[in-house]
């Protein structure tokens, strides 16, 4: 087992999700309520890495990375360290490729909630802030949890962008899925197997766990 990949990968599964909690909720409440232009494109960018092959966006995440790209140029002058190859890297492209699993399940979950139920909180002299925390986030929170539990287990399970951008450094950027492809290559298939028993058992019981409980919370409300 190589523990030092395993923490990486629960390092990055989880600072991915804690940044994208905020962004999901905000964005994914955005697309199901509020109506503007241009949010077909909107919803377009935000699905884009669910259908791009996944060597195809580290391979532009990582050429926007370089030093020679405005972005990456941008990142080194304010903090004078690259992208590509460090652990930074890595969860920038992370956030990039799981925004779809941390968005779409939130806005799904804001589309359900009645129209009339904020137009009743508004009319009654509640804020739109107030309208969010005490009416629409108690019905909305299965989908948030089921949006954290997918944007966990796809991260734990991504290969070709996180390979693309951060390489296999030991302790900085090889995560659980790289080691197991290093180990296939290796022809060390006892290694491969185990490391790829404990990715699948994570995953599992994560998924297991989270939507046992949104399930729960449905089940509580009726």
């Amino acid at each position: 087992m190589d523990w030092s990949a395993l923490a990486v990968s629960l390092q990055l599964a989880t600072l991915t999700c804690l940044l994208l909690l905020p962004v999901g909720l905000w964005l994914g409440r955005a697309l199901a309520v509020a109506r503007f232009r241009g949010r077909a494109l909107c919803e377009a960018l935000v699905a884009l890495p669910l259908v791009m092959p996944p060597t195809v966006l580290g391979f532009y995440l990582m050429l926007s990375f370089g030093i020679d790209a405005p972005f990456g140029a941008l990142w080194q002058r304010f903090t004078g360290s690259g992208l590509n190859f460090t652990f930074t890297g890595i969860l920038l492209a992370s956030l990039v490729v799981n925004l779809p699993f941390a968005v779409q399940p939130i806005q799904r979950a804001f589309e359900n909630v009645p129209a009339n139920l904020r137009e009743a909180a508004w009319c009654s002299g509640m804020s739109p802030w107030r309208t969010l925390l005490r009416i629409e986030l108690p019905l909305v929170w299965p989908g948030l949890v089921s949006a954290m539990a997918l944007t966990f287990a796809h991260t734990l399970g991504e290969f070709g962008v996180i390979l693309m951008v951060g390489g296999s450094i030991e302790g900085e950027t090889r995560t659980l899925a790289i080691s197991i492809y290093d180990r296939v290559q290796a022809f060390d298939e006892r290694g491969a197997s185990t490391m790829s028993a404990m990715l699948l058992l994570i995953s599992l019981v994560t998924i297991g766990v989270v939507y046992g409980m949104a399930r729960r919370g449905r089940g509580l409300r009726v």
